[in-house]
């Protein structure tokens, strides 16, 4: 993981935020018009099963896009709907305009935007953005701050805990293959409580200080890159299920501290890779 400290020059530290801030602004009001509208349709992106994608999603891409075409030119992006660009700077903007868009479709207010950017070897800032409801979780740079309908406050992640006094999320009760799936549902029955379905929502709330642990598995890069920057800001760890640094995504355990990290670890480590 890269620390915050090595981007260490004041104006840079607050160009990159005013413009993950212009990046967060621009995409909600691309989606917003779209959500819970009538008649809004998906494409599916995925042969086998159902990978949706809207006009929302590929809008608020495209503006996030010229965004930075408009203010760090020469920056590299990494988008989800749209592909990677090259940058000369050292610095790549991480994108997912719409994480959740089965939630999006749905009309439940658990989607998020998500934007990182950092260097190669990981985020140093990242937002999760809930456009509907009003909320952004903001971390990196030495801060980690929310807005939303209540004003702004600061995020700190819970302290620790047994996984037996816990509140454990993922998205798909599945997980992803039967052997993570098995894993899962071991840490689940140790759990005081577990919930799904909230796509990157839930890494929102490690940050805000409301849940303990996400796990989850099959994510790329977009999905993860900003949920990484706020969370440990806000106090906490991610990993993926060995312990290792996961900015590209893979398997990812998400926790609100190192001690309920590493008691959760325990029943995901090792796990079998299944192709």
């Amino acid at each position: 993981m890269t620390a915050p400290d090595t981007i260490t020059d004041s104006a840079l530290r607050a160009d990159l935020l005013a413009t993950a801030e212009a990046l967060a602004d621009a995409a909600r009001a691309a989606i917003l018009p779209h959500f819970r509208a009538e008649g809004l349709g998906a494409d599916n992106k995925d042969d086998v099963g159902f990978d949706p994608v809207t006009v929302a999603d590929r809008a608020a891409e495209e503006a996030m896009r010229a965004v930075l075409a408009d203010r760090r030119p020469d920056d590299g992006i990494l988008g989800e709907e749209y592909g990677t660009v090259e940058g000369s700077t050292g610095l790549t903007w991480v994108l997912d305009p719409i994480d959740g868009t089965r939630g999006f479709l749905s009309g439940t207010p658990t989607w998020g935007v998500l934007i990182a950017v950092g260097p190669a070897s990981g985020p140093v800032l990242g937002v999760i953005d809930q456009p509907y409801t009003g909320e952004r979780f903001v971390g990196g740079l030495g801060d980690a701050w929310m807005t939303g309908p209540l004003g702004r406050r600061t995020l700190k992640t819970r302290p620790a805990r047994k996984l037996s006094e816990a509140i454990v999320f993922t998205t798909f009760p599945e997980v992803g293959t039967p052997s993570e799936g098995a894993a899962f549902h071991k840490l689940s029955e140790a759990a005081r409580l577990t919930r799904y379905g909230m796509d990157c929502y839930a890494y929102a709330l490690i940050a805000a200080g409301q849940i303990d642990v996400v796990a989850e598995s099959g994510l790329y890069a977009y999905d993860v890159q900003a949920p990484i920057a706020v969370i440990e800001a806000a106090g906490g760890i991610v990993t993926d299920w060995d312990g290792n640094p996961c900015p590209m995504g893979g398997r990812v355990l998400a926790a609100a501290n190192r001690e309920i990290h590493a008691e959760a670890l325990e029943y995901l480590r090792g796990v079998e890779v299944q192709r």
